[in-house]
């Protein structure tokens, strides 16, 4: 029997919630610890590394949910691969092997050229910069030498496997998906601590992300590659690699442009304030970024787990199915914002009081601005989700307009008009204010209810 895209019904529901909850679980354990153990210029540090490596993923330049949208198109029958919409199928279309074959083929090839690309820039371009932010440290910078060296190699790893990613999101694997990362956030969180408590400072977190890194890889690529969709392949011939990256190339390098957009919105603030403001300013700011990305990940639950079936339904033209799932995605993301938002405004300090930090998040009033700014942001990601399951990706302009808008507002903020963490904040919201915040919610609304 042929395989095809795992049925997402409440059981994977409640796992997606049980994972991400676990994963939030994870770090508010590890969190303390951190803040608690290392200086606030060492917490400054680690938040210039996690958006060092958001700017690395950057290189996939799109190719990720480009190649797991197609593999769904792949798992739902359909023959050809488009560079525009998707060719029709019904339920009953068998899986084409050979044509699974060669986008494996190209995902392999893309990511080892990626992956040495990644290396080349933080070898060279990546060291310089981080040794210019070392001169501002008064920590240890051997330790930071050295976990700049280990972040070097796991960024490199990961890109490098990056398509397993993209297998499990595409065939639907919610379960699965989640228990793997869950048993890799426990080796993270569990050997984190233990090098914490050793002494080993930055290089302790991101030793135990490489090893957690690893295991999750490992267990993905044994889930994935079943014995019968070996024997599949194995018997199948292989499509043109090239002719797939031809096909799939245009609306992917769109993809890339909207994250490069996306990350110029929601990540340059660190790497462009990092050179205007203190590592403790960078601290406070980055923690609380930190927090506000666990709260927009239990909020997008919803729309991570039901992406494949989007890209089936678009397949199968279903569009009463696409009203349901759009009405679930964007229900759920308003509710865990407002309780969570509300909990964060009352409890936030008294938790950080609680375990001793040396850390603490920005003022109230900038936390209640940035809960409408995130709010905002991730409701019109949604929307333009549910375009991009039509494999038609008309967003990616606006988003690299918003993202230079947001560039040149955060120099004039924080240097001409030194306006310090209110320059941070209000710069990518009123970049997304303008247009990306209404544009994409309504053209969805408009094309679900108006037909």
């Amino acid at each position: 029997m042929a395989e095809k895209v795992e049925h997402i019904g409440k059981r994977e529901i409640a796992w997606s919630y049980a994972g991400t909850a676990f994963m939030i679980g994870a770090g508010v354990i590890l969190l303390p610890f951190i803040l608690h153990k290392m200086p606030q210029e060492t917490v400054g540090i680690w938040n210039i590394f996690q958006a060092i490596t958001a700017l690395v993923m950057l290189l996939d330049f799109g190719f990720r949910p480009t190649f797991a949208r197609n593999i769904s198109y792949i798992f739902s029958g359909v023959k050809a691969l488009q560079r525009d919409g998707v060719a029709h199928t019904t339920s009953e279309s068998a899986v084409d092997y050979s044509l699974l074959k060669g986008t494996l083929t190209a995902m392999k090839r893309f990511y080892r050229w990626m992956a040495l690309a990644v290396f080349g820039l933080l070898a060279t371009a990546g060291t310089a910069y981080f040794y210019y932010i070392l001169q501002k440290y008064s920590g240890d910078r051997q330790d930071a030498m050295v976990a700049w060296v280990l972040l070097i190699g796991i960024n490199c790893y990961n890109l490098y496997t990056m398509y397993y990613e993209a297998l499990l999101t595409g065939k639907g694997y919610v379960k699965r998906a989640q228990q793997i990362n869950m048993l890799g956030q426990a080796v993270y969180i569990g050997l984190a601590i233990g090098l914490i408590y050793a002494g080993l400072g930055l290089t302790a977190i991101v030793t135990s992300q490489l090893a957690s890194t690893v295991i999750r890889r490992v267990l993905t690529y044994r889930v994935f590659f079943t014995r019968e969709l070996k024997a599949h392949l194995k018997q199948a011939e292989t499509a043109d690699p090239k002719q797939i990256l031809s096909a799939i190339s245009p609306n992917a390098v769109k993809i890339g442009l909207t994250q490069l957009g996306g990350f110029c919105v929601n990540k340059s603030a660190l790497l462009i304030g990092s050179a205007f403001l203190t590592l403790e300013e960078i601290a406070c700011y980055g923690i609380t970024i930190q927090v506000m990305d666990i709260l927009a990940r239990c909020a997008t639950v919803f729309y991570q787990s039901y992406m494949p079936k989007l890209a089936q339904c678009r397949a199968e033209k279903d569009l009463a199915e696409l009203r349901r799932y759009y009405l679930l995605c964007t229900g759920s993301l308003l509710a865990v914002y407002l309780v969570g938002g509300i909990a964060w405004i009352f409890l936030g300090e008294w938790a950080l009081n609680l375990i001793g930090s040396q850390t603490y998040f920005v003022p109230i009033a900038m936390l209640c601005v940035m809960l409408v700014i995130s709010l905002l942001e991730h409701n019109h990601a949604v929307s333009a989700g549910f375009i991009m399951a039509d494999n038609k990706i008309p967003f990616f302009i606006p988003s690299l307009v918003s993202g230079a808008a947001t560039v040149l507002l955060l120099w004039i903020f924080l240097s001409p008009l030194q306006m310090g963490m209110w320059g941070l904040v209000l710069a990518p919201g009123l970049a997304q204010l303008a247009y990306q915040n209404w544009k994409w919610p309504s053209v969805v609304i408009k094309e679900l209810w108006d037909k």
